[in-house]
């Protein structure tokens, strides 16, 4: 069963919109910038999409004002058409809401608290409601003025992918006849801070795969697709979740989470390990990370399908970096690309000697043909792991 994604909207570090990020991941142009943004007298490295027009949130309930649910308005700005003529085909009562987030409004509430330690007091523009971890989700269905299931998942890495996997059983179910899914998650200090404290920070551009790889970029953004029966030229064709509860930010060294998440992907879609054309890694270019997956990438796929991580392009975009990353592989899988392009990897090419041999895509990496299928990875803090099949089958 294929549930396809007729539109998707995309703003993050590598620009705003569908034409924009595609020409920059096929360029090779990374959006992660050094920057004081979130770490004041620091400079960090971080995918912040700087140049994203944002539309206005004063018009909205103050609970409502956050900077994260702007990127939700920003993305679904880009698909409202298809998903209004969605909602005039099946009824606002049949469409749904599925987004995964990590921060919701964590950046107002940063500000607010600022302003009190300094004055006493919390300012007149902040409302706890900004930071509920649902906020996304009320406010895109408020705003399609639709009625159908509405709802936030916050697996942190995991969370995109478990919002799209939720999204397609919800039309499975017969509950939703098209469901607008995907991913947001803005920069804050609190992020920032709590990976630093975690010693997984880089202070450069994160490395995936490398023997120099010394940590990860933290980024932001949003991707949204709208998901219905309606045929399309790119289906979500699989997915696989599972939990593995390792340990509270280590992943299982052995992967059988990873392998197990992998293994469901494959077989709701389908198709054999042999016929996957491009994986899209989690790598994060931290060391555990990324051992673990390509392990697990090895034992299942061996060394000769593409693989790569797009982090170095969009920063880790942690409750939206699922969604960005099958976004990026959508992108690639339309009529646009017949000579199958695939997204590159930005790295210093040192191929870690302790890890098995992977095929890793370099710029104008192309298979001579359409991308028919692509496996998208995420693997998040607790054992929270997620992989999506994405198929071409127009």
């Amino acid at each position: 069963m294929a549930f396809f994604l007729n539109d998707c909207g995309i703003v993050c570090a590598m620009g705003d919109g569908k034409a924009a990020v595609r020409e920059a991941l096929l360029r090779g142009e990374s959006g992660v910038q050094p920057t004081e943004a979130c770490s004041p007298g620091r400079v960090l490295p971080l995918g912040l999409a700087a140049g994203a027009v944002l539309p206005s949130v004063d018009h909205l309930p103050l609970a409502q004002r956050s900077r994260n649910n702007q990127f939700a308005l920003a993305a679904l700005a880009q698909i409202r058409p298809a998903v209004d003529a969605a909602i005039a085909r099946y009824g606002a009562h049949r469409v749904g809401v599925v987004i995964g987030t990590s921060t919701s409004g964590v950046g107002e509430a940063e500000a607010a608290l600022a302003v009190r330690a300094a004055g006493g007091e919390l300012p007149g523009d902040f409302h706890y409601g900004q930071q509920e971890m649902g906020a996304p989700a009320m406010l895109l269905a408020q705003a399609l003025g639709i009625s159908g299931p509405a709802m936030v998942h916050s697996s942190a890495c995991s969370s995109g992918a478990k919002a799209m996997a939720s999204a397609a059983r919800l039309i499975a179910m017969g509950a939703c006849d098209a469901v607008v899914a995907g991913g947001v998650d803005t920069l804050c200090a609190f992020t920032v801070a709590g990976f630093s404290a975690l010693e997984s920070v880089s202070a450069a551009r994160c490395n995936p795969l490398s023997a120099n790889r010394n940590g990860i970029n933290i980024g932001e953004g949003a991707g949204l697709f709208l998901m219905s029966r309606e045929p399309a030229a790119v289906a979500l064709c699989g997915w696989g979740e599972s939990s593995d509860g390792h340990h509270m930010s280590a992943p299982d060294p052995e992967g059988g989470g990873a392998r197990l998440a992998i293994g469901q992907a494959l077989q709701r879609a389908g198709i054999t390990p042999q016929q996957v054309d491009y994986i899209n890694l989690h790598g994060t270019a931290t060391l555990q990370n990324d051992a673990m997956e390509s392990r697990v990438v090895a034992s299942l796929f061996g060394s000769e399908v593409p693989v790569s991580s797009t982090k170095p392009f969009t920063g880790h975009a942690l409750g939206a970096a699922a969604a960005l990353e099958a976004a990026l592989c959508w992108l690639l899988m339309q009529d646009d690309n017949p000579e199958g392009y695939l997204p590159p990897q930005l790295w210093d090419g040192a191929a870690d000697p302790a890890l098995p041999p992977l095929h890793v895509a370099a710029p104008g990496a192309r298979l001579g043909r359409p991308l028919r299928y692509a496996l998208s990875n995420s693997f998040a803090f607790g054992g929270s792991n997620a992989a999506l099949v994405l198929g071409r089958l127009a």
